[in-house]
């Protein structure tokens, strides 16, 4: 009788702490979404141009559609072009363009109809320079996990000059592995500020992940991009929102971006080196 009465009271307890908690969301509040970046890459450049929307909302997100858009470089004006006008919300151009390090490029948008409250839009980013990346390496770690893992390391002489700020992507057979911003991995060099990188980690590839797994005769590129703090601090920030531990902390901040006008995203310029192997 004892435990019956302890499960009772212990089940009323628990049921008192279930509250029903309507949230009512601000539709009205809409703010314009920038992503896009310039490098140092001779290729063709696309600036996507969307809007935020309900948490609850289950269509495709809006697009910004029949903008003015333009990149200012300090010394002439590119004009970018809708690849579908009035569709896509997808603005590119120049296949022949490449960015210049030390540059700063600012992109500005007209809109034809306010956001926000607001239809102009701007933002800057100083191109960085990156140290040269020297050579690339994949290691086979048996032991590691269930069906082991392949570490893609880094070999450069960083320059430690100042504190520097970097970005790798990754790419197998051509094909981009870091695909999203989640997998993109980003680093400072406080700790290696002036040293030479002699294989250190920078992707590990799941064994056991059909996408990741790698076979002899696979090329391997890895990229290495010189960034801005502000960039570094964006990508941590997004990588790390909704991560909290414990779980009943505060929300995360919301993630800085550089758009003016209470935009949010980024519009980044960074420079680019690459180092290719082939899987033995």
């Amino acid at each position: 009788m004892k435990k019956v009465v302890i499960c009772f009271v212990l089940a009323i307890t628990l049921a008192s702490c279930v509250e029903k908690i309507n949230v009512d969301l601000d539709p009205t509040y809409v703010r314009l979404v920038v992503d896009g970046s310039v490098s140092t890459d001779t290729s063709r450049y696309t600036i996507n141009l969307t809007q935020t929307a309900d948490y609850f909302y289950n269509a495709e997100i809006p697009r910004v559609v029949n903008a003015n858009v333009t990149i200012y470089d300090g010394d002439s004006i590119i004009t970018l072009e809708e690849t579908e006008p009035g569709k896509s919300g997808i603005y590119e151009f120049g296949s022949d363009f490449h960015g210049i390090v030390g540059k700063i490029y600012t992109l500005n948008i007209s809109l034809p109809v306010e956001i926000g409250g607001n239809t102009h839009y701007s933002s800057s980013c100083e191109l960085m320079s990156v140290t040269h990346l020297d050579s690339t390496s994949v290691v086979f770690h048996e032991d590691w996990g269930k069906d082991g893992f392949y570490e893609v390391k880094i070999f450069a002489q960083e320059p430690g000059n100042e504190i520097n700020y970097y970005m790798f992507n990754l790419y197998k057979n051509g094909s981009l592995m870091s695909d999203s911003i989640s997998k993109v991995v980003v680093s400072d060099d406080k700790y290696i500020n002036g040293s030479y990188i002699n294989g250190l980690g920078a992707f590990y590839l799941n064994n056991s992940n059909p996408w990741e797994k790698l076979f002899p005769g696979d090329t391997i590129t890895l990229q290495m991009s010189g960034i801005t703090k502000e960039y570094y601090n964006f990508v941590s920030e997004v990588q790390s929102a909704g991560f909290n531990i414990p779980f009943f902390v505060g929300p995360p901040a919301n993630v800085v971006g550089n758009v003016n006008n209470g935009g949010v995203g980024f519009f980044t310029a960074y420079s680019n080196s690459y180092a290719k192997t082939i899987v033995k």
